[in-house]
């Protein structure tokens, strides 16, 4: 993130003077967890004007208000949507809106009267980007769901995991985020360069399921032409199996990642653990046991923050492993501003962009209640009384 013109000078603050690629985007985000409000702070990041509109039955409250960094840069209102008054307001706020992200199961969007079809008819430029992890059609549709189980009926949670042992959920990174959220941003950013063009609106299907599968290409590729086995993850290239591309235990029980795959690379890091004429072939498969157990030995003479300091200044592919606290004072980090220096923890903008910044916003810097809706041209009166049946 940067803080004006084309200076690409980190900021260390919550606030900047950058309005964003997206200024001027009005942007709905329907109440959800995951994806979509992953999605909605990304584009209020980048300058898009968003209104996120809360159920008062809420959702899964994991996160405190005070801390909850991935609602940041939004305006927020809670509507009940099943109330007549509510869902006039809604409709009038999307008829002025650019986008809407959406993550209700297939159906509910219908019967809460706002039938996406019919939302573009009134709008003929609006872009709905519907969120699911099973997709609008299909068997499992109708059905719940979570990050782990669509990246394990896409294929890849089998994935993770070290040989003979039960795969690890990586977080919800991948059908959260990087199968669901990201798809959906393409998507959405995809209809709005289309639009230029046909001057229509259109109505997305992001599945975290597709987008999931579609992450897996390379893997695909590799399994394809017999390079990667499926049926015994933890013996692969990427998947621990390569003693070259793993992680070791320190001298004092942190760790550090090991990922020298180039030939070059690992002669570098070879030669930094004392291995110079003991190493065996690099890609010699039936060799990779005793390459693990000479890497295992070496690793753990030093702790993580020697080994961090011998190899910095080399290009062995080799990483301390970090908490999240500790990640935001790496010195290649902090240099960038990676983090923002404010409290709560937070991580900046991102990508950045040399003449339109973002701009992380703290939430309690937005309007909310019944003056976000005035701000988007709800009449005052009819703003008041929507908010009111809520607080009733």
């Amino acid at each position: 993130m940067t803080t004006s013109g084309t200076d690409a000078s980190p900021s260390k603050s919550l606030s900047g003077s950058g309005e964003g690629p997206l200024r001027d985007l009005r942007v709905i985000e329907l109440n959800a967890i995951g994806p979509v409000p992953f999605a909605a702070g990304l584009l209020a990041d980048l300058g898009a004007d968003v209104l996120r509109i809360e159920s008062p039955a809420g959702q899964l409250d994991l996160v405190d208000e005070e801390c909850a960094v991935h609602l940041r840069g939004r305006s927020t209102v809670t509507l009940d949507l099943r109330e007549p008054q509510a869902l006039v307001v809604a409709r009038e706020l999307i008829a002025t809106a650019d986008i809407v992200l959406e993550g209700f199961r297939p159906g509910v969007m219908e019967r809460l009267g706002l039938d996406p079809a019919e939302l573009v008819r009134e709008n003929p430029q609006l872009i709905v980007g519907r969120m699911t992890g099973w997709g609008q059609e299909g068997p499992l549709a109708h059905r719940a769901g979570h990050d782990i189980d669509y990246i394990a009926a896409a294929g890849a949670l089998r994935a993770f995991g070290r040989i003979g042992e039960t795969p690890v959920p990586p977080l919800n990174l991948v059908g959260d985020f990087g199968g669901g959220a990201m798809f959906l941003l393409v998507g959405v950013l995809a209809a709005l360069w289309e639009r230029q063009q046909s001057g229509q609106g259109q109505i997305i299907d992001a599945a975290m399921v597709d987008g999931t599968a579609y992450l897996m290409m390379l893997i695909q590729s590799l399994a394809g032409q017999g390079l990667w086995s499926s049926e015994h993850p933890g013996t692969n290239l990427l998947d621990t199996g390569a003693p070259f591309y793993d992680v070791y235990r320190c001298l004092d029980g942190e760790f550090v990642a090991v990922g020298c795959l180039e030939p070059k690379f690992f002669a570098e890091f070879a030669a930094g653990i004392g291995l110079d004429g003991d190493a065996p072939e690099q890609y010699d498969r039936a060799q990779w046991p005793r390459l693990r157990r000479l890497i295992e030995d070496r690793i753990a003479t030093k702790t993580r923050a020697e080994w961090e300091a011998l190899f910095t200044d080399t290009d062995a592919c080799v990483a301390g492993v970090r908490t999240m606290t500790e990640a935001a004072a790496h010195p290649h980090l902090a240099a960038r501003g990676t983090y923002l220096s404010e409290p709560p923890l937070q991580a900046a903008p991102a990508p950045r962009f040399s003449r339109t910044p973002g701009r992380a916003v703290p939430r309690r810097d937005k309007i909310h209640g019944a003056d976000a809706l005035t701000e988007w041209g709800i009449e005052a009166e009819l703003a008041e009384t929507v908010v009111g049946e809520v607080d009733d």
